[in-house]
């Protein structure tokens, strides 16, 4: 006889439930091979982003690279003390990819799911209700395209110190706009459909009805524009650090192309260039790949032929 509680038996239900539904996501990455190299190369950059300052042989800043005689290493080559180069500033390549990868998986994780997030909240409220509340969330999403993101970003960050948080905070202030537009648009049809008139019918309240009727049926397309938005907000931290408004006290992988630009080597020194080039060209292609993906089976109008 089970001496299993009731909440244990529920508790292991919804973990084998979870588990299931992983796994049937696993299945139908590894269809496309596309987006399962997409899925391979974002698990990396979240290792990285993670642990990439801990694994990183030297301090990226403090740390100078010397030859056997003491001399400093500038514009080194990939050898056996620096596998990736030296700047020219001596210090080590390999030791900035690694700890600029945290920098950037902060921005990237949380721009990505607050542009998601907001735009999510206010596509569902306009498309609901209409009327004025529509009529002023979408004038200020009308705003919102109209002001061009990076010189309005280079604005505020010219008054107050650049910092990851800082960062995020306005690329999620920007970024929300396309989100809410899709999720509107996706709001005027769920509506109108019959489980949500017969909610209404049945005395639902308008809060209940568009949280347990209207969002779930567009809860999909708010999570694939969640991770497009991931995609924006690296590119865009990123753009922002490559002109020289990022964190000054953190390594990022903008911060290191913007280093090489100043230093008159960018192309000179590709082993500089090509480890946070390749890093950010990576990871926003693979969060592109991975959410067309999806978006052939949310969408089925842009399905390919197999």
């Amino acid at each position: 006889m089970s001496t299993e509680t009731k909440p244990e038996a529920e508790l292991k239900k919804r973990v084998e439930g979870v588990a299931e539904t992983l796994r049937d996501q696993f299945t139908f990455l590894r269809r496309d091979r596309l987006a399962f190299a997409g899925v391979v190369i974002v698990a990396a950059f979240v290792f990285l982003g993670l642990l990439g300052p801990a694994l990183a042989p030297h301090d990226p800043i403090e740390h100078t690279v010397r030859d056997d005689a003491g001399s400093m290493l500038r514009l080194s080559e990939p050898t056996g003390a620096a596998p990736f180069g030296t700047t020219a500033y001596g210090k080590d390549v390999l030791s900035q990819f690694l700890a600029g990868a945290q920098p950037t998986f902060i921005v990237g994780l949380f721009g990505g799911i607050g542009t998601g997030a907001l735009g999510f909240l206010v596509g569902l409220v306009s498309g609901y209700y209409g009327g004025w509340v529509d009529e002023v969330l979408m004038r200020l999403t009308d705003l919102t395209f109209s002001l061009p993101f990076t010189p309005m970003a280079l604005l505020l960050l010219t008054f107050v110190t650049p910092s990851v948080w800082l960062m995020t905070g306005i690329i999620v202030a920007f970024l929300w706009k396309m989100p809410a537009r899709v999720v509107r648009s996706e709001v005027l049809s769920v509506r109108e459909r019959t489980f949500v008139k017969s909610a209404r019918a049945s005395g639902a309240s308008d809060l209940r009805t568009m949280l347990y009727h209207v969002a779930p049926n567009v809860l999909p397309i708010g999570f694939l524009y969640t991770a497009y938005g991931i995609a924006w907000a690296i590119a865009a931290q990123a753009s922002l650090a490559f002109l020289g408004f990022g964190d000054p006290t953190v390594t990022s992988w903008g911060r290191m192309l913007r280093q090489v630009f100043e230093s008159g080597n960018m192309r000179v020194a590709w082993w500089w260039v090509l480890p946070p080039a390749l890093g950010i060209a990576a990871i926003t292609t693979s969060v592109f790949l991975i959410g067309r993906a999806y978006e052939e089976v949310i969408n089925p109008e842009i399905q390919t032929e197999q």
